[in-house]
Order: C-alpha cells, then sequence, then structure tokens
C-alpha cells in the first residue's frame, strides 16, 4: 500500500502522508522544525480557524469571495473548532518566527476539507483571502488568550477567592500566632490570613480584567507590513465584528497595525501579571506547607487533605502534595514569563519574529494558573482541617504578646518580661503579673489574643 500522496506549492513537489488532511507547505514545516515534538496549542489553532471562518463571513459579504466558497470554508472551520481534526496540525512551536508555518497549516487542511464538498477552495486564494500570516498569527494570540482569560482563568480565580472567603467566615474565631521572619509575632485571627490571600486574588482579577481590554485590539486587517495591503477597506472593521459575535468578546481593530505586528507588548504584559499572579499562588502553597509541616516536629497548624502515600520507604508518611504542585506551576509561569520578555524584544522592523514561542507560552501559563487555581480551592483550601490544640498552646506562651503592654510600662520594660517569659518557657501573662504592679485582671485583658488581633492602642 502506498501510504503517502504527492502534493505541490510554490517550491514544488513533496511527498504528503496520505491520510493528512494538510497539504506541502505544512509538510515542508514538519520536516524542517524537529526541535522539541511538542505542536502549537489547540486554543491557538481554533483561534486561527475563527479567524478563518469569520473572513470567508467577511470577504462574502464584501463580494470578493463567491457564497460557495465561503459556505465550505466556514464549513470547515466549524468542524475543527469542534475538534474532529486536532491531530492535523502537527507543527513544532519552534518554527518560522512569524508563525507562517502554522497559518497555512490551517489554511490548507480548510481548503481539504472544503473541497470534499465538491467546491474548489485554494488554502492561499480563497481561505487565506484579506489576511497575512502577519496579522493572523498576532490575532490568533489576543484572541486566544483573551478567551482563555473569559472562560477559564477568571471563573478559576473568583472560585479561588469565593472559597477564601468561604473558609476564611468559618475560621473567624480561631487565632493563632502571627509569624513575620518565620518568627513568633502577635497574634491573628486565621480568618485574617486567609482574607490576605482573597486580597491578592482578587487583585489578580483586577489586573486580568484591566488587561483584556488591551487584548481585544486585534491586527487582523493589517495584512503584511501594518499598510492593510490586499485587504478591503472595510475588512478589519468587520472581522473585529464578526469574531466579536463569534466569541462574545468587545473586539476592535489596534489604532496601529504597525504596533500590532511589531511588537508584542500586551502578551507581554499579561505574561508579567501571570508571573505576578503565580507569586501569589507561591505564597499561598508555602503557606500552607509550613501550617500543615509536622505533623508532630513541624508547625501542625492545619491538616491537609490525605491525597496519597507519600513515601515509597517511609510508611504512613503524607506529604503536602496540592501545594507542592502548585509551586512548580507557578515557578515554570516565571520561567516562561523570563522568555516571553526576550520573545517581546523581537520586534524587528514591521514584524516581531518569536510569534510561535509568545503564543504558546502565555497559553501555557494561562492553563497552568487556572487548574492550579481549581486544584488549590478544592483539594486543599477547601478541605484542611485545624488542629487547635497546636494553636492555643503556642499561643499561651508567646512572648511578643507583651508588646501589648509597651503603652503601659514602656518598651525596655515589656521587652525585659519577654526576655524572662522565653527563657523560662512560662506564659506571659505569669511573668507580667509578677514583673508589673497591674493586676491579674487587668494584664489578662491586656493580653487577650483575642483583642489583640483587633488593632489600636490598648486601654
Amino acid at each position: 500500500m502506498n501510504d503517502t500522496r504527492i502534493e505541490r506549492d510554490s517550491m514544488g513537489e513533496l511527498e504528503v502522508p496520505s491520510n493528512a488532511l494538510y497539504g506541502a507547505q505544512t509538510q515542508r514545516a514538519v520536516n524542517n522544525f524537529p526541535v522539541s515534538g511538542q505542536a502549537m496549542p489547540t486554543r491557538f489553532v481554533h483561534a486561527i480557524a475563527r479567524i478563518k471562518l469569520a473572513a470567508a463571513e467577511v470577504n462574502a459579504e464584501l463580494g470578493l469571495l463567491d457564497g460557495d466558497r465561503a459556505e465550505a470554508i466556514i464549513g470547515a472551520a466549524r468542524d475543527i473548532l469542534n475538534g474532529c481534526h486536532d491531530d492535523q496540525f502537527p507543527i513544532d512551536v519552534f518554527q518560522t518566527g512569524s508563525g507562517t508555518s502554522s497559518n497555512m497549516n490551517v489554511n490548507e487542511v480548510i481548503a481539504h476539507l472544503a473541497s470534499r464538498k465538491g467546491v474548489e477552495v485554494g488554502p492561499n486564494d480563497h481561505v487565506n483571502m484579506g489576511q497575512s500570516s502577519n496579522d493572523v498569527i498576532p490575532t490568533a494570540i489576543h484572541l486566544s488568550a483573551s478567551l482563555a482569560i473569559k472562560d477559564e482563568l477568571l471563573p478559576a480565580l473568583r472560585h479561588l477567592r469565593s472559597v477564601i472567603d468561604t473558609r476564611a467566615e468559618s475560621l473567624d474565631a480561631v487565632v493563632k500566632t502571627g509569624r513575620t521572619h518565620l518568627m513568633d509575632a502577635m497574634p491573628v485571627r486565621m480568618s485574617q490570613e486567609l482574607n490576605g490571600w482573597a486580597s491578592q486574588v482578587g487583585q489578580a482579577i483586577e489586573r486580568f480584567e484591566e488587561c483584556q481590554g488591551r487584548l481585544n485590539r486585534l491586527a487582523q486587517g493589517g495584512t503584511a507590513v501594518g499598510t492593510g495591503i490586499n485587504a478591503h477597506p472595510e475588512f478589519a472593521q468587520r472581522m473585529a465584528e464578526a469574531l466579536g459575535r463569534q466569541t462574545g468578546l468587545s473586539l476592535a481593530s489596534n489604532d496601529s497595525f504597525f504596533a500590532s505586528l511589531s511588537s508584542q507588548d500586551t502578551a507581554v504584559e499579561l505574561s508579567g501579571h501571570l508571573r505576578g499572579y503565580a507569586c501569589t499562588v507561591m505564597k499561598i502553597a508555602n503557606d500552607l506547607r509550613w501550617m500543615n509541616s509536622g505533623p508532630l516536629a513541624g508547625l501542625g497548624e492545619i491538616e491537609l487533605e490525605a491525597l496519597q502515600p507519600g513515601s515509597s520507604i517511609m510508611p504512613g508518611k503524607v506529604n503536602p502534595v496540592i501545594p507542592e504542585s502548585a509551586a512548580q506551576a507557578a515557578a515554570q509561569v516565571m520561567g516562561l514569563d523570563s522568555a516571553i520578555t526576550v520573545a517581546g524584544q523581537s520586534g524587528n522592523f514591521q514584524l516581531n519574529v518569536m510569534l510561535p514561542l509568545v503564543a504558546n507560552n502565555v497559553l501555557s501559563s494561562l492553563t497552568l494558573m487556572t487548574q492550579t487555581s481549581h486544584l488549590l480551592a478544592d483539594r486543599a483550601i477547601a478541605t484542611f482541617k485545624v488542629r487547635k490544640e497546636n494553636l492555643e498552646a503556642p499561643l499561651s506562651r508567646n512572648p511578643i504578646l507583651v508588646t501589648a503592654l509597651n503603652s503601659v510600662i514602656g518598651y525596655d520594660a515589656a521587652a525585659a518580661i519577654a526576655k524572662k517569659a522565653y527563657q523560662a518557657g512560662r506564659p506571659i501573662l505569669d511573668v507580667a503579673d509578677e514583673e508589673t504592679e497591674l493586676d491579674r485582671e487587668e494584664l489578662e485583658r491586656l493580653l487577650d489574643p483575642v483583642q489583640l488581633t483587633q488593632g489600636g492602642i490598648p486601654e
């Protein structure tokens, strides 16, 4: 059996697998870039298919593309969006810097599928009408990222914030030793600690929402260099409107196609916000790990849900696997951001030439932070148990409670009491009762850990 067929492009003939829906240009890219074995993200490929669908609609409306071809292209693009042909997009991430190979991959698959319906459709003349890889790929980056934010990342972050808020409310009566420099500090309510996490997540939501407005400005219509050559004067605006109808996003043409094609500033900005949120994730994950440490020789303040055996040699050991996973995902996002920053600098004259890298890394980071947010919410924060006995004992002996006496007996006298209590391992209340003229009832009031979480100057 012959398992290949001959396809042709402007460079000549080439063998292509007989069952492939793509043509010669895709096969050349497969042959040229055996780099990582990692294909472009499916979400990105689907964004290109959305652009082809919208372009067929717009070109038909403008009288540039006949109805039969337009319908055939639209139907083929919808098949791709439905996930019917995800295995037909094999080109490596580390390909030509414009992403031309991925654009032509989608063009060829759509042309092949459309031609099956008895309509002659060309990948360049018809599927790519009014377009260039140089405006399609930047548009696909913005479109796929904005959809990922709207449909996945923001819902995940809102869910995480809601779970944290719910746990904080339920733990408002739990008081624990605060820590600065990993050392004992003034008491805090566990709800206050968790509210700090919720505020960090909430501010991340604000940043992503604000950045999304710039993501929704599209390069489509700029064609090869930003002048709009070979595109109808109304093409750009109509494309933004058509893609907006498809996705529910508020899309518009960018005010400068030259900026859209030559820079990736908004993708770099988005990556920076993802890096910032990764710092939030790392902080929450590490707090959970420290609070869960032990259970006997660590802090042991909480007990995370036991999800799997923690050791191949130590029976009974259970590890904080979700926070560890989250910390690794956060570290990966920080690394991907560094590569995106380098790629963002590669806008030479009228085109950035690291677009596939930007697309892959931005979408990978969005996926990592989306999935990690759900895991932290549902498998760690919602399910941990508080070990109150491990909170109460050190709190009662915490010499830092003497800070509440600063305004009554002075810093130096309070420091002497703290030192004596720490050295003797005795409750600060007992030592203060011996070292000051304040009666015990007054000391109990001043040193009440619950009251100390309210802030202000003790009276």
